[in-house]
């Protein structure tokens, strides 16, 4: 390394707008284009009130320029990033180090790193300064910055490995050191071989919605696991489900599985807790399950048509606490193998499932005097969950915090075994799971993660089905903190959510580039987007997907710009194509089969979309209509006339494909009404696609006109209660589903 002697007065570049520029290395981008074609500037208050929600101090000229000068020369004064991302593809790799110098000093320059993988094995390396890259340069408030590159003369494997760097001036005996993540990921994502060149289709349900004899009066693991086994036979190769995350099972705020407590943990609602071992053993539980009183409130759950979350969950936690009290004394005391695996489990899952089931603790006793709910609620002293208070708390609730970590051990043991299921079942894929967008403020992730969360919403400017804009009301991470955390959460979120299964669905992958921040307090139309590091994160779900041996497909519907789409085929992700979006816009027309990517997942329709027989009738427009969520009457019968033309130009180009079945008129200016027959003929032209995977709606084939959510809406909207109207007994024997299953195994032979 040869340091040169230049000028001192080499400048840090400087821009004529402070808060513009501090907006841009923050990234907020200044401006978009909304799906109608409208240009969209970020104003300087949405700017402004962005960069306080990243928890900036901007109030004044001098500390825009402060906090502007300190993210200028981050990089130089950071002696390693905290992440570093590689392909495994290009190797060896190289290190870039920071560091000031002075002229001479690689004399004197001893340079040692270590790269640890994931088994704990190590790799040393060392240089002497004179045989190291300097880079680049950087003189910084009169003093000299280098960058040199480290670069190990080794190939690594695809993995994680820590990073340890230590310089050492050998004539004053002065040593720095850093440690960083270095992560080696391969260029794509996972695709079964059997999909490499040929197709496959599958069934998506809403595992809540399931209607059945025996389960509580919500769908459960069991339910789940009879289903595989009915669309298996039938020649399926996957089961989409809903996401199973954490939730409150408060109604109205929080039943919905896409606004989880947590991302990482279970729902335990969907436990079937009949087949929990502990429970069938434990009298206590015996005794209660076995009770005429207990078995009347069961049937009662059952025949209910919307699910009455509360009282289901208050049941099964019940139960839950006797399976675990038996299991506590008969084995965890007794160091039994049953308890064994469940210690290997808490092993595995480490500090994320330590702080969850702790929250969860907390949780339990701060609201068993009052109604709290949201750690923001909590005494000052608990919202720090490093903090003393919560270690004591900790201390002294040993058995509680065991207790949540049972539960978690449970669900993940029946996922397991469904995924074990799907396998001996010959399914290509098996479970089909879905990852939410976020988890609210209020819940554990936001509690352990807190300082990574901005102090905003997220959410979508105004589109054709939401003309309002959309605020899910989660907190954002902050592109900076995630980065300075080594991506961890990122990493096990993702990991997490592909345990057992196949598939994996992202909500809203645009969020890999960029999502659209909310400044509290004011709406959709005031936001603005934030970008991400798209490759880093896109690279590290490639990495979790071959792992795991898990497809990932990209939800990308909405604002999604043509390089973003481009981006998500390059790293093998699917995209998501609905029926209802793919036209040739401007022109209104639906897109011919043929012009269907084949790296997508095509369907009708999703949880917050019309259901096909709902779309028929324009009951998502009424009922919008009826709920207020047109600005005004124009709009609602804008929105009438177009669904009218738009259903005659679904039956024009069935016809034109002879989809059309032999009773329907040909002329598309007479609509009739939707059959069983006509929805057929709909999924049959999206089986003629080139997409590799058809996704097919429960709720469609059963002729479902209510849609599960109604975006914007909380308790005017009966939002994730409805059950499916026939139970799952009546499902797998009702002739209707058999011309569906008939076209599909021609079209997927």
């Amino acid at each position: 390394m040869r340091i040169p002697a230049v000028s001192k007065n080499m400048p840090v570049q400087t821009h004529n707008e402070p808060l513009d520029n501090l907006a841009e290395l923050c990234g907020i981008v200044p401006e978009y284009t909304d799906v109608f074609g409208t240009k969209r500037v970020t104003s300087q208050e949405t700017k402004k009130a962005i960069l306080k929600a990243m928890h900036l101090t901007v109030d004044t000229p001098g500390a825009v320029q402060q906090a502007t000068d300190v993210r200028r020369v981050k990089q130089w004064k950071q002696m390693l990033a905290p992440a570093m991302v590689f392909s495994v593809n290009e190797q060896p790799i190289t290190i870039p180090v920071h560091l000031p110098a002075d002229e001479g000093q690689e004399q004197n320059l001893f340079i040692s790193w270590t790269l640890t993988d994931e088994q704990g094995q190590k790799k040393a390396f060392s240089a002497i300064g004179s045989e190291v890259t300097m880079a680049e340069q950087q003189w910084i408030d009169g003093k000299l910055y280098v960058r040199l590159d480290l670069s190990p003369d080794t190939v690594l494997a695809m993995g994680y490995y820590a990073l340890s760097v230590v310089f050492t001036d050998t004539g004053t005996g002065e040593t720095r050191d850093a440690a960083a993540t270095i992560i080696v990921t391969p260029d794509t994502c996972y695709i079964p071989p059997e999909l490499r060149t040929g197709q496959a289709w599958g069934l998506s349900i809403n595992l809540y919605a399931i209607r059945s004899a025996r389960n509580w009066g919500i769908g459960d693991f069991t339910d789940l696991k009879r289903i595989i086994t009915w669309i298996a036979d039938a020649g399926g190769s996957f089961v989409g489900i809903n996401p199973l995350h954490a939730i409150a099972n408060r109604k109205p705020f929080d039943i919905s599985p896409y606004s989880p407590i947590s991302r990482l943990y279970k729902n335990f609602i969907y436990i079937d807790v009949e087949q929990v071992e502990d429970a069938k053993n434990a009298k206590a539980a015996q005794d209660i399950m076995g009770s005429a009183s207990f078995q009347a409130e069961l049937h009662a759950l059952r025949q209910r048509d919307l699910i009455d979350y509360e009282t289901i969950a208050a049941r099964k936690e019940q139960i839950l606490r006797h399976a675990f009290a038996f299991f506590y004394e008969n084995h965890h005391q007794k160091q039994t193998r049953r308890d064994r695996a469940f210690q290997q489990y808490r092993t595995d899952e480490g500090e994320a499932l330590e702080f969850f089931a702790l929250f969860m603790a907390l949780r339990e006793h701060m609201s068993a005097s009052k109604d709290v709910y949201t750690w923001q609620d909590w005494p000052e002293e608990y919202q720090d969950h490093r903090g003393r208070a919560v270690h004591e708390f900790k201390g002294t609730k040993e058995k509680e915090i065991l207790y949540q970590s049972y539960v978690q051990w449970i669900a993940s043991t029946q996922l397991r075994e469904i995924s074990e299921e799907c396998g001996r079942s010959g399914m290509t894929i098996g479970l089909y799971h879905d990852l939410a967008i976020g988890s609210i403020g209020g819940g554990s992730d936001a509690w352990n993660y807190r300082e990574m969360l901005g102090d905003a919403g997220v959410g979508a400017p105004p589109d054709r089905f939401n003309p309002v804009g959309q605020n899910w009301g989660f907190p954002p991470m902050i592109p900076e903190k995630l980065k300075e955390a080594g991506y961890a959460l990122f990493i096990e979120t993702v990991r997490e959510n592909m345990k057992h299964g196949g598939a994996l669905r992202i909500d809203h992958a645009l969020s890999l580039f960029r999502l659209f921040w909310i400044p509290h307090g004011t709406s959709p139309h005031d936001g603005a987007y934030v970008g991400y590091p798209s490759e880093d994160l896109l690279r590290i779900a490639a990495l979790e997907s071959i792992r795991n041996r898990c497809m990932v497909i990209a939800e990308d519907l909405g604002t999604v710009p043509k390089d973003v789409k481009k981006e998500l085929q390059k790293y093998q992700m699917l995209s998501y194509r609905l029926l209802y979006f793919e036209r040739n816009y401007p022109d209104p027309s639906f897109v011919p089969p043929e012009h269907y990517p084949a790296m997508a997942l095509c369907a009708v329709t999703t949880h917050d979309l019309p259901t096909l027989a709902g779309y028929w009738v324009g009951r998502d427009i009424k009922t919008r209509k009826e709920l207020g969520k047109y600005p005004d009457v124009a709009a609602y019968l804008q929105q009438q006339s177009e669904r009218q033309r738009d259903k005659a130009r679904v039956l024009s180009i069935l016809k034109s494909r002879s989809l059309l079945p032999g009773e329907f008129p040909g002329d598309p200016d007479r609509v009739p009404a939707m059959t069983p027959e006509l929805g057929i003929a709909i999924y049959r032209y999206l089986a003629s696609t080139p997409c590799k995977l058809l996704n097919i709606s429960l709720d469609d084939m059963l002729g479902t006109i209510d849609q599960q959510n109604i975006p914007g809406t909380v308790d005017e909207y009966p939002n994730w209660t409805q059950k499916t109207p026939l139970a799952l007994e009546e499902m797998v024997s009702d002739r209707r589903f058999a011309g569906m299953f008939s076209m599909l195994k021609k079209s997927f032979p």
